[in-house]
């Protein structure tokens, strides 16, 4: 199962994301099985591939808002209609600040492509980010550079640069400068996605020694150059058959009228809690599936690309309502009917309750109505009572709908609050957007949330914010909380439900806030912290910590070779654990009475003969240290367990004793074991070699496999760990020996592998 499970994430990851993204309304969440586990490594995907658009998708509300104004204010319309020629006008130093404005967001508009390949890529790489972006913009321009190419060399693009007679028109655009294919935001996400996995493959690749120099990241922006020359060959070909799939489900989407504009409404916000409406939205807004419009003889696709062209035209008398049915229903429910749901919240709040629940529910009120911005409102209702999210689907569904009808063509660049609804509505014009229908159909919402929310709080008794137990904070909940409900509803399926041990170690590393990043190797959990000050290291001992390592900004707490689960778990804990504190005070070590302190063992008993000791077998070649000597000061403490090390003259590993693999670390560097006997051991080759990824290593065996004596078991590059990790010391520990034993080196010197090493 478990080799399984990668082999699906490997592919996922790995091969078209594209496909995923396609495909994304029909991957529902899913347990059990082949699909239930092929449906949660997609909608794991997804979730990352939505979350990269935020960065781009972030930039429009300020380039909206600058075409905006600034288009508003430099239409002679406009001006005439408001008498403010002597303002605004030719020639007045406003009208020019203006039209440097409205030049300014236009410019970012038609270059969303680009600002999406870079956005992307930065927000898919692990690491580096930088170079990914960089790497990302170079295989932009490649790209539609040979699609270029490919296009003058079959005629469709002539000699002095115009786009031959028989070219359909509007499929030949120019991108940042380069006549291609008109591929718009979609060409930057076939980018930005192509070159994150690029880089967090190869970014850490380590090349020849003739070629070193263009190893690591730099090998970056060289292989990408590569892959996205045969791209753009390829999508020469490709493209036009994509193009008419994309045409095709924007004629599905835009040709069942108002019965399309709710079914995109109602998956919209039916997405929100999975953070995968981005995704869904995305193509709607800014590609063909969205529809097109010839304006001022360019083709425009995406409703809101088709929105701001329309708004940067002078010749536009009333902006597209099948363009802006994608959004313009937002301003309905955003500033009037989850208000009412928070009003309806407050009245049935208990009397106790009400002032806390008021401040709560009057500023996420307020953040909705001006922002648009829902979510304090949504989850707060989505984690105490599912039912009322539901009817906030359909209600918020049925308001696209209804702002289609009534031919409302109110733009937005982020969200439907009163910032946008002034500036793309109010300042429009009446006659242009229909803006004023949206008062009479939002009073009617606000209302409508009202009574219907009350009705299902007072009927069900549902724990809405002001409700909950008298033992229960008031408070409003966030994404977070839902993500940590739904982890905790996992136990019904034999997963754990309550995390308290990952709780406890997030709280004594100083918090989620204070928590950079974490990793682990074969037997430390390795986290990097914003402030090591706040660390609790007597916190730590309390999950099971047998030491806390501090060096500046880095913690190593070691646990043993369970480390994997527990660094997991932590992961889990943290992506759905957010607001986390520290634990403030540092519990105080219990100290024993003097009269009651056991007396300390000054000797310890030694096995009298040969027979009384057990004598274990290197399994390396090369000379043969006491784990005191380790070049290491959490395996010299013993902290890890006591042992041995080698350091070795070769690169080979074998078994010491008949007995059974008990687990092949990840990364290739660690293997654990247990001797026919019962004897628990870890192997473990060089001191920080998990930052290798498994470079330099070949395992022969896996997690369950018998093995004798003299088995092969690993064979690594000496000579590789040498020069990328601190030391290619080689140690055995054994992490269950009874309380007084010792590890006694029974050779000196040299050893080979197969001979006795040391005795306990």
């Amino acid at each position: 199962m478990q080799a399984s499970a990668k082999s699906s994430r490997s592919r996922l990851e790995e091969g078209d994301l594209y496909s995923c993204f396609l495909l994304m309304p029909f991957c529902v969440p899913a347990r059990g099985g082949k699909d239930g586990l092929m449906k949660d490594e997609i909608f794991s995907v997804l979730q990352r591939v939505g979350r990269s658009f935020m960065l781009p998708v972030a930039v429009l509300p300020i380039a909206g808002i600058l075409l905006g104004i600034g288009a508003s204010f430099t239409n002679p319309t406009t001006i005439k209609t408001y008498g403010l020629e002597a303002i605004f006008g030719d020639g007045t130093l406003l009208g020019g600040l203006l039209t440097i404005m409205a030049s300014a967001g236009s410019t970012i508009f038609g270059n969303l492509p680009i600002i999406f390949a870079v956005g992307v890529a930065i927000g898919m790489a692990k690491a580096e980010r930088e170079v990914a972006a960089l790497a990302a913009m170079i295989s932009f321009f490649v790209m539609h550079s040979a699609c270029n190419a490919m296009l003058k060399l079959n005629g469709q693009i002539l000699p002095d640069g115009t786009i031959a007679p028989g070219v359909l028109e509007g499929t030949i655009a120019s991108s940042c400068g380069i006549m291609s294919y008109q591929m718009g935001v979609f060409g930057g996400i076939i980018v930005g996605i192509g070159v994150a996995y690029l880089h967090n493959k190869f970014h850490k690749i380590v090349l020849p020694n003739a070629l070193s120099f263009f190893g690591g990241s730099r090998f970056v922006p060289i292989i990408s150059t590569v892959v996205y020359l045969f791209v753009g060959i390829a999508l020469y070909f490709i493209w036009p058959l994509a193009q008419q799939g994309i045409f095709a489900l924007g004629s599905l989407v835009t040709g069942t009228g108002y019965v399309g504009t709710l079914i995109f409404g109602i998956i919209k916000r039916a997405l929100i809690p999975f953070g995968l409406h981005h995704v869904f939205y995305l193509p709607f807004w800014q590609t063909g599936v969205g529809g097109s419009m010839m304006i001022d003889g360019q083709l425009v696709q995406g409703g809101q690309n088709i929105f701001f062209a329309q708004l940067a035209s002078p010749d536009v008398t009333h902006f597209s309502a099948d363009a802006t049915r994608y959004f313009s229903g937002e301003f309905i429910f955003m500033i009037f009917g989850l208000p009412g749901a928070a009003l309806a919240m407050y009245r049935c709040a208990k009397p106790s309750k009400k002032t806390a629940a008021k401040g709560l529910l009057l500023s996420a009120a307020l953040t909705s109505m001006l922002t648009g911005i829902t979510e304090p409102i949504e989850f707060s209702f989505l984690f105490v009572a599912p039912a009322l999210f539901g009817v906030q689907v359909i209600l918020a569904g049925a308001a696209y709908m209804i702002a289609h009808m009534l031919n409302i063509a109110v733009g937005l660049t982020f969200s439907g609050g009163l910032l946008d609804l002034f500036i793309f509505g109010i300042l429009q014009g009446e006659a242009k957007t229909n803006w004023m229908y949206i008062i009479p159909v939002g009073i009617i919402y606000f209302f409508l949330y009202y009574f219907i929310f009350t009705f299902l709080i007072k009927k069900f008794d549902l724990k809405t914010p002001g409700r909950e137990d008298d033992d229960v904070e008031t408070k409003l909940y966030t994404k977070a909380d839902v993500k940590a409900r739904d982890a905790a509803a996992k136990a019904g399926d034999g997963e754990a439900a309550t995390d308290v041990v990952s709780q406890a170690i997030t709280r004594a590393l100083g918090g989620t806030k204070n928590i950079t990043s974490v990793d682990c190797c074969a037997t430390r959990l390795r986290c990097s912290v914003a402030d090591s000050a706040l660390v609790n290291d007597a916190a730590l001992k309390a999950t099971g910590a047998v030491g806390v390592i501090k060096k500046g900004q880095g913690v190593q707490v070691v646990y043993g070779p369970q480390v994997a689960v527990i660094k997991a778990n932590l992961e889990s804990y943290l992506a759905t654990n957010p607001a986390d504190g520290p634990i403030e005070a540092v519990p105080a070590a219990e100290t024993v009475p003097a009269e009651e302190a056991p007396k300390a063992q000054e000797t310890q008993t030694e096995p009298e003969t040969d027979a009384e000791k057990h004598y274990f077998n290197s399994p390396f070649t090369g000379s043969l240290h006491p784990i005191t000597e380790a070049p290491d000061e959490a395996f010299a403490g013993k902290i890890t367990g006591d042992g041995f090390f080698v350091y070795p003259t070769d690169g080979m590993v074998y078994a010491p004793e008949d007995g059974t693999v008990t687990f092949v670390f990840d990364t290739k560097h660690a293997i654990g074991m247990t001797t026919a006997d019962g004897v628990e051991y870890l192997l473990h080759i060089g001191i920080d070699t998990v930052k290798l990824e498994g470079k330099g290593f070949n395992v022969f065996v896996e997690n369950g496999q018998e093995v004798k004596k003299g088995d092969k078991l690993m064979e690594f590059d000496d000579e590789f760990i040498k020069a990328n990790a601190p030391s290619d010391a080689c140690l055995c520990i054994f992490t269950d020996l009874e309380d007084g034993q010792e590890v006694h080196l029974a050779a000196d010197g040299n050893v080979k592998a197969g001979d006795q090493a040391v005795w306990f």
